[in-house]
C-alpha cells in the first residue's frame, strides 16, 4: 500500500462517521454527517468530501456497514428461492424446534423464504459422503425456472450432507448458474461446509437473502468512489473484526451482519491496550442502539454463531456483541401500567430527537440530556443544525412522561436517564458478571456519540474501576475500519474418531484453507506487516453434542503449514478439555468434528500518540460555565474544549468536556486525566 490517505467510514442508523488518516504525517481528521436513507451512499460520499477534496489521493477506503444488519432486522432482504433435497423443504421453518415465546400454544414464525418458493429435487448424499442418488439436473433447471417466474432475484442451493461430499451440490449449482440472470446464487458447500443441517441451511439462505441488497449497495458506492477519482482499494469490515475485499463481501454478504459494531470493538481493543488497559468493556452508544462487548487480555470474544433475530441463525465467526435498543434517539414512553420505558423504537437521524426540530414530538434520551444541561444546545454534533430546541424537548418530556407520572420536567428527564442507565448497566453485567468476569478489573470504554454522557452511571451501577474515553469517541468505529487486519475464516467438517483420523486428508484441507487465504490476501493491494495462521479443531468425546475449541500450535514446514499429528491433536484436546471442565473422561473416545482455519494479514498500525495534543493549557481550553443537573440539584459546571486540553491535565468534576463528535460528562466525585495518547481516563477522586 502506498503512503497516502486512509479513510474509514462507518454508516450507523443515525450518523455516518468518517476517520481520515494521513499515513506519512500520522495526522487524523474526522467528520460526522447524518445518514441518508434509503440510499446510504449519499451520506457516505458527503462525509468523505468534508475532509478529502481529491479522492485520487486516497490509498484505501474501509467501510463498516449496517446495511446487512438492518436488512435482517427489518426483514428487508430480497425475494429468494431455495432448491433443496427431497424431504428437506421445511428445515428452515422447523429450525431447532425452538419457539419465539416460551409459553402459549401458538407461535408465529415466518421463514425468510415462503414454502411455495422452497422446491425439492431428487438427490441424496449420505453422512459419510457416499452418493446414494445422483442429482436430477433437469429437475434443478426446472426449479430454477419456476423460481425466476415467481420473481426471485436470488437462490440458495441447500443439499443434505453437502459438507461431506459436495459433488451433487456442485453440479446443481453449475446448472443453476448457467440459467440464473445474475450472480446471486448461494451454495451451502461454499458458504459453510460444516455439519448441522439447520445452521448450514440458515446461514446460506440468509446469504442469498442479503446478496442483492448488499452487493447492489456496495456496487453503487464503488462506482461513486471511482467516479470521484478514487483509484485505491475499497474494503469492507467483517463481523469477525477483519476486513475483506469488496468482491468477497458481495459474494459472502452474510459475513457483514455485524460489520459496523465490530469495527468499533477492534479500535477499542487497540486503543485500550496501547493505553495500558487490556481488560475493557466497550459501550457503543449511537442514535439507535447501545452495543456492549468484552475484551479480556487484549482479545475480543469471538462467537461461532449468532442469532440476529429469532430464527435467523448465522454461523460465521463474529465478535460477541450484546445490543439493546437504548441509543440517544430511543423514545421514552409510559405504558398502561404507569411504567417508564426506553425504546426499542428510535427517532433515528430523521426526524431525530424532539430538540432537532424536524417533526418528532416524542421525547428521547438525547432530549433528557439536553433539558438537564448536559448537551450544549448551541453546538449540536453532526453539524447540520445551528441550535437545539430546549423548549420543545421540555414540552415533549412534560406531555409524555412528566404528566402521566406526576413529575416535574427536570424529575421526568432525570427519570428517563435513570431508566436508560439501568438498561445499559444490565447489558454490561450480562457480558461481565454473568460470564464470570469481575467488573472491578475492567475499564469501561464509551464511544459513539452518546456513550461518554453516561460514564459515571456505569462506574457506579456496575462497579467498574474506571472509564477510558478515546480521543474521537464519536468516530471510533470509523477509526476501527482503518486499524482492522485483513482476515479470512474457513471451516471444514471432518467428523471422525481421533484414532481413525486420516492425517493426510486433514493436511490437504488445511493446505487448501491456507492457500485460499493467502490468495485473498495477495489479491488485496495492501501491505501487511506479517501473516498469522490460526488453526483450531472442534472436538468432543463420542456421545457428546457440545464441542470444545482446541487451538493447535503448528510449525511452518518451509512455506507450508505443517499438518498436526494424531498424537499432537490428542494432547491438545486433553489440555483444552481439562481447562474447560477440570477433568478428562477416563475411557472416553475422542472425536474430531471440524477444522477451523483463520488466515490474518496484520496491517500496519498507526501511532496513537500522534493523536495527542502537542501544546495548550487547561486555562486556554476553558470555554465557560453552565448549570447542569446532577443527581438532585443543579450545579455550576465548567465547560472545556476537550481537544485543547494538554497531556497530563487533570479536571475534577463537575465538568463537561466538549468536542465536535461527542460530549464527555465528568460527574461530581470523579476526575478526568488526559493521557499520552489523548484519551481521557475518568476515575473516582480518592479520599
Amino acid at each position: 500500500m502506498s503512503n497516502g490517505t486512509m479513510i474509514g467510514v462507518d454508516v450507523g442508523g443515525t450518523f455516518t462517521d468518517v476517520f481520515v488518516l494521513d499515513e506519512q504525517s500520522g495526522k487524523a481528521r474526522v467528520a460526522k454527517v447524518p445518514t441518508t436513507r434509503p440510499d446510504q451512499s449519499g451520506g457516505f460520499l458527503d462525509g468523505i468530501s468534508q475532509q478529502v477534496s481529491d479522492l485520487s489521493t486516497a490509498a484505501v477506503v474501509v467501510h463498516g456497514t449496517t446495511a446487512g444488519t438492518n436488512a435482517l432486522l427489518e426483514r428487508k432482504g430480497a425475494r429468494i428461492g431455495v432448491i433443496t433435497t427431497q424431504g428437506l423443504r421445511d428445515v428452515l421453518e422447523m429450525r431447532r424446534r425452538d419457539r419465539p415465546r416460551t409459553w402459549g400454544l401458538r407461535g408465529d414464525f415466518e421463514p425468510i423464504v415462503p414454502r411455495n418458493l422452497r422446491i425439492e429435487v431428487p438427490e441424496r448424499t449420505l453422512a459419510d459422503g457416499t452418493i446414494r442418488t445422483k442429482v436430477d439436473l433437469d429437475a434443478v433447471r426446472h426449479a430454477a425456472q419456476v423460481l425466476l417466474e415467481e420473481g426471485c432475484v436470488a437462490v440458495a442451493v441447500l443439499f443434505a450432507n453437502a459438507y461431506a461430499n459436495a459433488e451433487n451440490e456442485k453440479n446443481a449449482v453449475e446448472a443453476v448458474r448457467a440459467v440464473w440472470p445474475n450472480p446471486h446464487v448461494s451454495a451451502s458447500h461454499e458458504i459453510l461446509p460444516e455439519i448441522r443441517e439447520y445452521e448450514r441451511f440458515s446461514t446460506t439462505a440468509l446469504n442469498a437473502y442479503l446478496q442483492p441488497e448488499v452487493s447492489g449497495y456496495l456496487d453503487r458506492l464503488e462506482t461513486a468512489l471511482k467516479g470521484g477519482g478514487f483509484d485505491g482499494e475499497f474494503m469492507i469490515v467483517q463481523s469477525n473484526g477483519g476486513v475483506m475485499a469488496v468482491d468477497t463481501a458481495c459474494r459472502l454478504p452474510v459475513r457483514t451482519a455485524l460489520s459496523g459494531p465490530a469495527a468499533g470493538v477492534i479500535a477499542a481493543a487497540y486503543i485500550a491496550e496501547t493505553a495500558g488497559f487490556p481488560d475493557v468493556i466497550t459501550g457503543d452508544m449511537g442514535g439507535t442502539s447501545f452495543d456492549v462487548s468484552l475484551i479480556a487480555g487484549g482479545q475480543s470474544m469471538l462467537s461461532p454463531q449468532t442469532s440476529i433475530a429469532f430464527g435467523m441463525v448465522v454461523r460465521t465467526p463474529m465478535i460477541e456483541i450484546t445490543t439493546i435498543g437504548a441509543g440517544g434517539g430511543s423514545i421514552a414512553w409510559v405504558d398502561k401500567g404507569g411504567m417508564l420505558n426506553i425504546g426499542p423504537e428510535s427517532a433515528g437521524s430523521n426526524p431525530g430527537p424532539v430538540a432537532y426540530g424536524l417533526g418528532n414530538t416524542r421525547p428521547t434520551v438525547t432530549d433528557a440530556n439536553v433539558v438537564l444541561g448536559r448537551i450544549d444546545p448551541d453546538n449540536p454534533i453532526g453539524g447540520k443544525l445551528t441550535r437545539l430546541d430546549v423548549e420543545a424537548a421540555s414540552a415533549a418530556i412534560d406531555a409524555h412522561v412528566g404528566k402521566p407520572l406526576g413529575l416535574s420536567t427536570v424529575e421526568a428527564a432525570d427519570a428517563i436517564l435513570r431508566v436508560a442507565n439501568s438498561r445499559m448497566a444490565g447489558a454490561i453485567r450480562l457480558v461481565s458478571i454473568e460470564r464470570g468476569f469481575d467488573p472491578k478489573r475492567f475499564a469501561f470504554m464509551p464511544f459513539g456519540g452518546g456513550g461518554a454522557l453516561h460514564t459515571a452511571a456505569m462506574i457506579d451501577d456496575v462497579g467498574l474501576a474506571r472509564a477510558i474515553v478515546p480521543r474521537y469517541p464519536g468516530v471510533t468505529s470509523a477509526m476501527g475500519c482503518v486499524i482492522a487486519d485483513m482476515r479470512q475464516d474457513f471451516v471444514q467438517t471432518i467428523n471422525v474418531l481421533c484414532d481413525n483420523l486420516d492425517e493426510a486428508a486433514l493436511a490437504a484441507f488445511l493446505e487448501d484453507h491456507v492457500t485460499r487465504g493467502h490468495d485473498l490476501l495477495k489479491a488485496a493491494r495492501t501491505r501487511f506487516d506479517r501473516t498469522d495462521i490460526l488453526v483450531e479443531l472442534d472436538m468432543a468425546y463420542l456421545g457428546q453434542t457440545h464441542t470444545v475449541a482446541v487451538p493447535l500450535k503448528l510449525a511452518l514446514d518451509g512455506d507450508k503449514q505443517a499438518a498436526p499429528t494424531k498424537a499432537e491433536i490428542t494432547k491438545a484436546f486433553d489440555e483444552a478439555y481439562t481447562a474447560t471442565y477440570g477433568r478428562l473422561l477416563k475411557n472416553g473416545t475422542r472425536r474430531v468434528m471440524n477444522l477451523r482455519t483463520s488466515v490474518i494479514g496484520r496491517r500496519p498500525k498507526f501511532d496513537l500518540s500522534t493523536l495527542a495534543p502537542k501544546t495548550g493549557t487547561v486555562q486556554d481550553a476553558r470555554k465557560g460555565n453552565r448549570q447542569v443537573f446532577f443527581g438532585h440539584e443543579w450545579r455550576d459546571t465548567v465547560i472545556y474544549k476537550r481537544l485543547a486540553l494538554p497531556v497530563g491535565a487533570v479536571i475534577e468534576g463537575p465538568a463537561i468536556l466538549e468536542q465536535p463528535d461527542t460530549t464527555v460528562l465528568v460527574d461530581p466525585g470523579l476526575k478526568a486525566t488526559v493521557d499520552a495518547f489523548g484519551n481521557t481516563i475518568i476515575e473516582r477522586v480518592e479520599g
